[in-house]
């Protein structure tokens, strides 16, 4: 590709193959926008993992547990977020003292099981 007179180079591609050959960069980028806008806020990633490590539904409760150093207002915040991008089902039990139980969705499923797939890849990657 040639911009006024120069030669752009081409990014070198392992062993000359890409699976994603014939995409186009710019709407990659802006799909790479949308996750990163989804799972990199602070502790996102960190909610998923206990859901993730087990079938039951996780309680407010506890998250409160486990994600110490959040605060209620972040943890809470998150939690919406993430319902409402469909990747958590929120429970509300209508009892004294509340419960609220979440579980993860199909959609948050295959979410958790690419992040363990980019997981086991950092681990592979880091002991070299």
């Amino acid at each position: 590709m040639e911009t006024k007179g120069q030669r752009v180079k081409q990014l070198p591609m392992y062993k000359n193959e890409c699976s994603f050959a014939g995409y186009n960069a710019a709407n990659l980028m802006k799909e790479t926008a949308k996750i990163r806008k989804l799972i990199t806020k602070r502790g996102t990633i960190e909610m998923l993992i206990p859901l993730c490590c087990s079938t039951d539904p996780v309680r407010h409760k506890e998250f409160r547990q486990l994600l110490k150093g959040f605060s209620s207002k972040t943890l809470a915040r998150r939690l919406k977020e993430l319902e409402k991008g469909g990747i958590l089902e929120r429970q509300a039990y209508n009892e004294i003292p509340p419960r609220v139980e979440y579980r993860l969705t199909s959609k948050g499923q295959e979410l958790v099981e690419s992040i363990i797939t980019l997981l086991q890849w950092m681990r592979k990657w880091s002991k070299s």
